[in-house]
């Protein structure tokens, strides 16, 4: 058997390499083109974590946890003659899709990274879908990892993917409706639209994983050596709030919440979210049509957010602070983030690891490198704090 993950070189996508080989024979093809790497030095910042070369990680997972079972292959999955050479020789039995333009912030800075973000991701995606299909592959199993974002914030619990629609007296369900905020988000959108597509022409058997915000440094693997870890970003454009909060803690800056910032919003350990694609592309090998998962553990409000991370920090020996902002966005700042994930808990079974726990793992590695942290710190102080 044999796996195909794209962004292998990502934060979510190493360390999901890691573990499928870690579980047994199969044989896991990592793909990547480093752009992640270049869009972070693109906007002036760095992994707070050193993170090896191809070559090096490959090494270390041979000599670390004796993983003979992995490979590399350097390329651009926009390239469709690239995408279709991959596919004919490797014929993967699952696809572990996790390579994007991940950030909205980066997508929103100007019409160019908008158009970027939007011709990567759409493209991508659907020169994969099509090279299954062209390379009569149609058995693959293709695991996608979408975004919670594609929701929006409605006033209603999400499902877990679909919503039933009734109108003039008939009911059927629907794809839920995209009510994503950014350009980014709308890449997403518009994949879980093309894979439903995709497995309604070709019949490929599709996983849409919706993705929450991802916290966290380490997973199981990641944790044996330095020349293993995944990266961290903690600037504005690529760092989640949890990362940049806990950056600000790290700085000496106090967490900054923007108005009363009891909104939730959803959350998922690395850790949980390795596990849930792992599970994909081992033990759910055998899904046969399309099915969305929300993988979430918890929504979370942002106000927790900030109080958990003062509190660890100061277990840390950080002498953290909460400071309350106006704020300049218009949102409603006491939205109830409801949200369904029985799929994706059955999936995983218990979770691995709290809010606490994954913050305190942030901290244990923030607090080797807080010189990174501190040279960068323009990169993610809100101007509030910036201008000070």
């Amino acid at each position: 058997m044999t796996v195909l993950v794209t962004g292998a070189d990502g934060y979510l996508g190493w360390p999901t390499s890691l573990r499928i080989a870690a579980r047994g024979e199969t044989r896991v093809v990592l793909v990547d083109n480093f752009a992640r790497r270049g869009w972070v030095e693109e906007i002036g910042s760095t992994s707070a974590v050193p993170i090896a070369d191809a070559d090096e990680r490959l090494a270390a997972a041979r000599d670390v946890h004796d993983l003979g079972n992995l490979s590399f292959v350097e390329g651009d999955l926009t390239d469709k003659a690239f995408v279709d050479r991959l596919l004919q020789v490797h014929e993967p039995s699952t696809v572990i899709h996790t390579a994007a333009q991940p950030s909205a912030p980066y997508s929103q800075i100007d019409g160019d990274r908008a158009n970027y973000t939007q011709d990567n991701n759409l493209q991508a995606t659907r020169n994969l879908l099509w090279g299954l299909e062209e390379a009569d592959l149609t058995d693959t199993h293709f695991v996608e990892t979408t975004t919670t974002g594609v929701y929006g914030a409605p006033d209603f619990p999400i499902p877990e993917g679909g919503a039933k629609m009734r109108h003039r007296g008939q009911e059927d369900d629907v794809p839920f409706p995209a009510m994503a905020g950014s350009w980014y988000h709308l890449t997403k959108s518009h994949d879980a639209a093309n894979m439903r597509l995709a497995h309604q022409q070709f019949d490929i058997p599709i996983s849409d994983v919706r993705t929450a915000i991802v916290y966290g440094t380490e997973t199981e693997e990641t944790r044996a050596s330095d020349r293993l870890k995944t990266r961290f970003d903690f600037d504005y454009y690529f760092g989640t709030v949890t990362h940049r909060f806990c950056a600000q803690a790290v700085a000496g800056y106090p967490v900054t919440v923007y108005g009363k910032g009891e909104q939730r919003k959803p959350f998922v350990s690395l850790e949980d979210a390795v596990e849930g694609l792992v599970q994909l592309a081992t033990d759910a090998n055998d899904e046969e049509g399309l099915t969305v998962y929300n993988q979430v553990t918890r929504a979370i409000s942002i106000v927790e957010i900030a109080d958990t991370i003062a509190e660890v920090g100061r277990e840390y020996g950080y002498d953290v602070e909460v400071e309350h902002f106006e704020n300049p966005r218009e949102e409603d700042e006491t939205h109830e983030m409801e949200i369904e994930n029985d799929r994706y808990t059955s999936l995983i079974g218990e979770q691995a690891q709290s809010f606490e726990e994954g913050v305190r793992d942030i901290f244990e590695t923030l607090t080797r490198h807080e010189d990174t942290i501190e040279t960068h710190e323009d990169r993610f102080l809100p101007g509030v704090l910036a201008d000070d």
